[in-house]
């Protein structure tokens, strides 16, 4: 087991990642002031490791209140949420009463955002099952849920207690979702980290086979990179910012073609090419670095086209992000491979063309192509 922390003023919290951790009651035990938690997780992850995680918790005299969602991005959403409230009250859930997240990041999102708003606050703890989620949306304290008009738009940034990422639970995960996953740990070199990125293209094929020495490596490198940017910037005023490489157009993507239809990863893959080409046409990466980063999307077996809503609803969406300010769109973009900036000032007319090179003008065609 790997335990890394991330530092914030006075809310510092462990990240433990390896093998076996569902099964450590000592690990969790820290973080549970009372003997009583809900465990909020959804109708694929509750058959896996629902019975595991109380069976774990029981042997320390925890009792469980689960609370058992639907699956899937089309579910993050205030009708689900209140689905969480009803239960926490029917079970008269107290401001001690912590919330566990037994899933990925929407579960992760919602649980987070229901803590951060039930009673005012109540604490949570992050049990991340797919690598997405362990790699990012479980740590750095981002929360929330989708609003019809645009992805992630109604939240509250609330750290959690501490994050377990079991490792195993990697083993249950569908090819797609784990190439899904693979699409945030590519970011981490991308703009920041290029020894990590060259690790990543020589070791492209142990991470597919699940090879855990691999995924493990994979997902503590890209915590420590996380945390390293939640501790200097929280509230995402600043550097955390280059956290959304790929993530204007992907959220654009996934909520025009609606919500489910596309991964959040997949969208963020696709996306990340489509700002690679916006970083080419501005003069900062050559042709070269675009053809590396979409050869190791495609090699993670994740889109490198994007569909084709049209350049008018591409642009309509984006202006829903975010990272909007001034009226101006601002994207994470890439000065060179592992840099990344944060660029508000993209000619109207380059975006264009980066919006009609980057598209599958025929939504049948196979979004690897």
């Amino acid at each position: 087991m790997q335990t890394l922390t991330v530092q914030l003023e006075g809310r510092s919290y462990p990240i433990h990642i390896g093998s076996g951790l569902l099964g450590l009651a000592e690990l969790l035990q820290p973080a549970l002031p009372r003997k009583r938690i809900a465990i909020i997780t959804n109708t694929t992850v509750a058959p896996l490791y629902l019975d595991k995680l109380r069976q774990t918790l029981h042997r320390i005299d925890v009792s469980t209140v689960p609370i058992i969602l639907p699956d899937g991005e089309e579910y993050k959403n205030s009708a689900t949420l209140n689905q969480i409230y009803d239960a926490l009250l029917t079970n008269r859930c107290e401001r001690s009463t912590p919330l566990i997240a037994l899933g990925g990041g929407v579960i992760g999102d919602m649980t987070g955002y229901a803590a951060a708003t039930y009673l005012r606050g109540v604490p949570f703890i992050q049990i991340p099952t797919t690598l997405l989620a362990q790699v990012d949306s479980s740590v750095g304290g981002k929360t929330g849920i989708n609003h019809p008009l645009g992805k992630n738009m109604i939240g509250a940034f609330y750290q959690p207690q501490l994050v377990l990422a079991d490792t195993d639970t990697l083993g249950t995960l569908p090819d797609n979702e784990l190439s899904a996953g693979i699409a945030e740990v590519i970011k981490y070199g991308l703009i920041r980290d290029l020894p990590f990125l060259e690790w990543l293209e020589q070791n492209m094929d142990k991470l597919l086979a699940r090879d855990t020495a691999a995924l493990q490596f994979a997902i503590a490198r890209s915590c420590q990179n996380k945390a390293e940017i939640v501790a200097l910037d929280e509230r995402e005023s600043g550097e955390r910012a280059l956290l959304n490489l790929g993530h204007t157009f992907g959220h654009a993507i996934e909520s025009g073609m609606g919500y489910g239809v596309w991964l959040h990863g997949e969208g963020v893959a696709a996306g990340t090419v489509m700002a690679a080409d916006l970083s080419h046409r501005l003069g900062w990466l050559g042709a070269q670095d675009v053809a590396r980063i979409r050869s190791l999307f495609k090699r993670a077996g994740l889109p490198t086209v994007a569909p084709d809503l049209g350049v008018k609803k591409y642009l309509e969406l984006m202006g829903l992000d975010k990272k909007v300010e001034d009226g101006k769109i601002r994207f994470v973009l890439l000065k060179e491979l592992g840099r990344g900036i944060v660029y508000g000032d993209s000619p109207p007319d380059l975006l264009r063309q980066t919006l009609e090179a980057c598209v599958a003008f025929d939504q049948a065609q196979d979004r690897h192509g």
